[in-house]
């Protein structure tokens, strides 16, 4: 187990470079939440939680004062870095051990560490928009790609299985990601923003929807103004609004769906968040959304 002492002093001095950290379990899983925390809700926002140790990489800080409070809570923990566009990160995590290589003509000398289970994270400046969870569609097994919705273990932590410590190696800082390595982080495919006028019927059954074509631009447009650590609620509320509308017949299904994907995008989030917003959304107002890619 790591010493306090280095662990602490570790998280702070990245966060001295502007970068959010939090505490890790022993098993480099998130610590659990605390009670008060309502997690059956899904209308609670995680970003603005404001608990210290809830949500995850949702508790990364770069506010000393509240890491030496996690680090007195947060005992024989490891340290990790949340990544994306909240630490402006984006590490690419090679596994030896599931054929993951380093390639140098995609991956430029950077900031590096190696892990304590002999693998390595190449720190990059996140260079925005979605990027694939690894680039097993690129022909590059065991190559990970930690950006939002991610993190990753930092020195001096200790490996749970190999005992192993995390090492910075060399003094490289992270540089830009090369194009030809953006691209190739870049997801195989996403389900396409709306190619065509979606088909929006006038509903006066109850005089509930006058106008859909205005309806659906508020709600889309609700998403688009939303700050950050708002987004994926407020895509969440967009969602419900719109599954009310294909429950009146004013939109299709699959026009609502990429619709709101587009929002999504446009918002910055993750496939993940995306999808997982939209089918809530739709769950909360049994509202079927069957036969779309989620």
């Amino acid at each position: 187990m790591t010493d306090a002492g280095p662990l602490l002093s570790a998280a702070l001095a990245l966060a001295d470079e502007g970068l959010p950290v939090f505490l890790l379990g022993r098993t480099k899983r998130p610590v659990a939440n605390c009670p008060t925390c309502p997690t059956d809700d899904p209308g609670h926002d995680r970003a603005t939680c404001g608990h210290l140790t809830c949500h995850g990489f949702y508790a990364a800080t770069a506010d000393p004062d509240r890491i030496r409070a996690m680090h007195e809570i947060v005992r024989g923990g490891l340290l990790a870095i949340r990544t994306g566009a909240a630490s402006g990160l984006a590490v690419i995590d090679i596994d030896p051990r599931n054929g993951g290589a380093l390639v140098p003509e995609l991956m430029p000398p950077t900031r590096c560490v190696a892990t304590g289970d002999g693998g390595w994270h190449l720190y990059y400046r996140y260079p925005g928009g979605p990027l694939a969870k690894n680039l097993d569609h690129r022909g590059h097994p065991g190559v990970d790609v930690k950006a939002d919705g991610g993190y990753v273990v930092a020195p001096p932590s200790i490996h749970p299985s190999t005992r192993r410590p995390y090492r910075l190696v060399g003094d490289r800082a992270a540089i830009e990601m090369s194009p030809p390595l953006i691209a190739a982080c870049r997801p195989p495919e996403a389900p396409p923003a709306v190619s065509r006028p979606a088909t929006l019927t006038p509903v006066t059954s109850g005089g509930l929807i006058s106008d859909p074509a205005a309806l659906l631009a508020a709600h889309l447009r609700a998403v688009n103004r939303a700050p950050t650590g708002r987004r994926r609620v407020t895509l969440y509320g967009a969602a419900r609004g719109v599954a009310r509308m294909v429950a009146a017949g004013a939109i299709s299904e699959a026009d609502a769906y990429a619709a709101l994907y587009a929002a999504g995008q446009r918002a910055e989030q993750s496939h993940y968040n995306i999808t997982t917003a939209i089918t809530g959304g739709f769950r909360a107002e049994a509202v079927p959304i069957e036969g779309v890619a989620a």
